[in-house]
Formats: C-alpha cells, sequence, structure tokens
C-alpha cells in the first residue's frame, strides 16, 4: 500500500499539471447592428465636439460672437485663463468620453469588456446594465440639451429681432448636442432588440 502512495501522487500531479485552462465564458452570437444604428452612434459621438471646441475657443480669444473672452474669464478665481482652459478641457473631455461610448452598442466591445480594463476584462457585458444605464443617460441628455437649452434659446426675451453672427455660431456649435439624447435611445433600442434576438 505505502508503494502505492507515491504512484498516486504522481498520477495526480500529472493531471493538475495537464489540465487545460478554464474556458474563457462563451458569449452568445448577436446580430450584427444595422447600418442605421451604425450611423446613428456614429453622430453622436461627435456630436459633442463642436460645442467642445467652441468652448475652447472662448477661453483662448477667438471671437465667437454671444460672449467676450473677459466675460467668461471673471466667472474664475482671479480671471485666471489657466483655470478657465482647464475647466472647459475637463468638462469637454467628459462629454466627449460619454457621448464615445454610445458607439460601444454596436462595436464589440460593447459585447465583451477589453481585455485592458481590470478585473473585468475578457467578461461579458451584462446587456441589462448596458440598456439601463445608455437608457438613463438618453434621458438626461434629452432633458439637459432639449428641454433646458432649446427652452431657454426659445424663451429667452430678445430686444432684437435679428440674429447676430455670433448667435448663428454659437447655435451651430451647440445645437448637435440636441441630437445626443435621442440617437443614443435609438441606439439603445436597436442594442436591446439585438440581445433579446439571441438564443
Amino acid at each position: 500500500m505505502q508503494g502505492d502512495v507515491p504512484g498516486r501522487a504522481v498520477r495526480e500531479i500529472r493531471i493538475m499539471t495537464t489540465d487545460p485552462v478554464p474556458p474563457e465564458p462563451r458569449v452568445p452570437p448577436v446580430p450584427p447592428p444595422p447600418r442605421w444604428a451604425v450611423r446613428a452612434a456614429r453622430v453622436a459621438a461627435w456630436s459633442t465636439v463642436p460645442s467642445g471646441v467652441w468652448r475652447v475657443a472662448l477661453v483662448l480669444g477667438v471671437p465667437v460672437g454671444v460672449m467676450e473672452r473677459e466675460e467668461f474669464l471673471a466667472a474664475f478665481p482671479h480671471n485666471s485663463p489657466l483655470i478657465a482652459l482647464a475647466y472647459v478641457l475637463l468638462i469637454g473631455a467628459v462629454a466627449e468620453a460619454a457621448s464615445y461610448l454610445t458607439l460601444g452598442l454596436v462595436r464589440p466591445w460593447g459585447e465583451v469588456v477589453p481585455r485592458w480594463i481590470p478585473i473585468l476584462g475578457g467578461r461579458p457585458v451584462d446587456r441589462r446594465i448596458a440598456v439601463l444605464v445608455a437608457s438613463l443617460g438618453a434621458f438626461t441628455v434629452t432633458c439637459l440639451w432639449g428641454v433646458f437649452f432649446l427652452g431657454g434659446i426659445l424663451t429667452s426675451p430678445s430686444p432684437d429681432p435679428g440674429i447676430s453672427a455670433g448667435e448663428v455660431l454659437f447655435a451651430a456649435a451647440y445645437a448637435p448636442l440636441v441630437l445626443w439624447g435621442p440617437l443614443l435611445a435609438a441606439v439603445t433600442w436597436s442594442y436591446h432588440r439585438r440581445h433579446k434576438a439571441c438564443p
């Protein structure tokens, strides 16, 4: 009996060392996104760029109409252009990162978390969480830009019935933000439908 123990230990060690690496979690095949959803996601991802460029131009002193640089800088400590620039760059980065996430609803990284992300890398994305977060995001930005921004423009009193070039430039920079929420909602609906069709 004692002579059999080392042999058994060797067999157990051999079995332990030859076991394959545990398989990665399988992701059920998802139908590809429709072409309209891919286009809508791209437009949503770029919708925050013009307003970000407008804000940076304002801080740098480029004439942008509706507001002067000094008037904007007055809202910051010591009228600091560096603090103002850091602020607008931060706001722009957050907005652009959030809008860029719309692409995840039509790209592979919306199905499986990219490997470079710690802890979660390589795991399937929970479609319920993705749909919930995207839906809340669509509702928030629709209210923010659709209701407050457009509502503010439509209800603000204007002593001059004409429209200045600065106002046109401002509207052109911020108008794409009105598209962000509805486009995100449409792409989210498409993502939900595609995943619901999976077995």
